[in-house]
């Protein structure tokens, strides 16, 4: 059994972040209390946190927050350009609506082990409208302290103006062919005014949606006839396929469901034993179903898990000859913000020859990998344990960005999400 730092939830009440005078985060974070969080769009709770603007699309972010009694919570909305700086805009830019707003909308868990408040927040809502495209992102804090935020989330608002074609083309970059994939994407520009295409329009990719896997500011190969487009001769849209996510079923404490090896209750609370894991890295491909890396948050014995599906300890194994040197092994998802740190690090047991992690999660159904990030590195290097094949199924959030020299910002005119079966969203 790994050994825990402490089986009781009082670890998890970590200081908030004091981010007051620094720069804007680029990744989503949390503070170590908040659990659980995803953007939900028309029910649907695995979408991709983008709306149309001056649409009747909404956002639903939904977060725990663990044995904390904060009450209603504020937010603030922050407008960026395609970097995710600051843009110079002014709040009344780019929002209808009061700079500062309260969320209200929360409810206490029910019947759990572990206590915590579920809170759910819908964008745009009667407080605020988004005036203007663009990168956005919203900070939530106690009330009366900005600069004590419990969680940051990115989201995008898109116009529509430009439309996005896709075709994925078996790569030809000698050493790529079996592992990687390649979109050949055209952009039409539709009634945009482009002086300077190579200058003013530039493209980003995100595979699954994942920051670790994102080509960011993209000029084009070939520009015509109001089309843009980025071809398979070069290498910018090149992506490692990897593999097909791993997952595992703990919507209920009752009976084991797949990948769980066992589940036992002690200290108060419930602890879900995961089968060992095999290393996939020089494995033929195996297709399989999966979630591209997220979560779902699910219990078998109810149809309200927001706040009835309890918080239960998982731990990971993964055997391992030998400890590897130069580098961590990190357990990452969606569920893990795509972040690379203490929470989600794993540690070698020597006595057992394996890595381990144990990490508190809410009932549901998830999606993981395992990722080496060497030291000195902020993001996962090379395939270890996972593998790469170009026959991976992978969903690809492709934006489109104009800045037009007249305007102070970074225009968000399209917005696709294409996936590698042919299945476009």
């Amino acid at each position: 059994m790994i050994k825990t730092l402490s089986l009781s939830i009082s670890f998890l009440l970590f200081p908030l972040f004091h981010l007051a005078g620094q720069d804007l985060p680029m990744r989503d974070i949390s503070a170590e209390n908040v659990k659980s969080v995803w953007f939900e769009k028309e029910e649907w709770r695995i979408t991709y946190p983008v709306l149309m603007l001056a649409s009747d699309e909404q956002l639903t972010l939904h977060f725990d927050i663990i044995a904390g009694d904060y009450g209603a919570l504020s937010y603030s909305i922050i407008h960026c350009n395609r970097d995710w700086n600051s843009s110079e805009l002014f709040s009344s830019d780019y929002l209808e609506g009061f700079e500062e707003n309260r969320i209200t909308s929360y409810e206490p868990s029910f019947n759990t082990t572990v206590s915590y408040t579920h809170y759910y927040l819908t964008l745009p809502n009667e407080d605020i409208q988004f005036k203007v495209s663009g990168n956005y992102i919203i900070n939530i804090y106690p009330e009366g302290e900005p600069d004590k935020l419990l969680l940051t989330r990115r989201f995008y608002v898109h116009e529509g103006v430009t439309t996005t074609g896709v075709t994925f083309r078996r790569p030809m970059t000698p050493g790529t062919t079996e592992s990687h994939q390649q979109p050949e994407i055209t952009v039409s520009t539709g009634s945009l005014r482009i002086n300077d295409p190579y200058r003013d329009i530039t493209l980003s990719l995100l595979q699954n949606g994942r920051p670790d896997r994102a080509k960011m500011n993209l000029k084009p190969d070939f520009v015509g006839n109001s089309r843009l487009e980025y071809n398979s001769l070069s290498d910018k849209t090149l992506f490692p396929g990897g593999n097909e996510f791993r997952f595992f079923d703990i919507k209920t404490v009752r009976q084991k469901r797949q990948n769980v090896r066992a589940i036992e209750f002690f200290t108060g609370n419930y602890h879900v034993f995961l089968l060992p894991s095999e290393d996939r890295e020089f494995k033929q491909y195996f297709s399989s179903d999966d979630f591209n890396g997220k979560y779902w948050i699910a219990i078998e014995e109810s149809n309200s898990p927001d706040r009835d599906a309890d918080y239960v300890y998982v731990y990971f194994t993964l055997p391992v000859s030998a400890e590897i040197r130069g580098g961590s092994i990190y357990v990452a998802g969606a569920f893990t913000d795509w972040a690379f740190g203490p929470r989600n690090r794993m540690t070698y047991n020597l006595t057992k020859g394996s890595y381990e992690a144990v990490m508190l999660l809410k009932q549901g159904w998830y999606n993981y990998e395992y990722l080496f990030v060497a030291e000195g590195s902020a993001e996962p290097s090379g395939v270890h344990f996972e593998g790469s094949h170009y026959e991976t199924e992978n969903d690809y959030l492709i934006l489109t960005y104009f800045r037009d020299p007249a305007q102070r910002y970074d225009r968000l005119t399209g917005s696709a999400i294409v996936n590698t079966i042919g299945k476009k969203q």
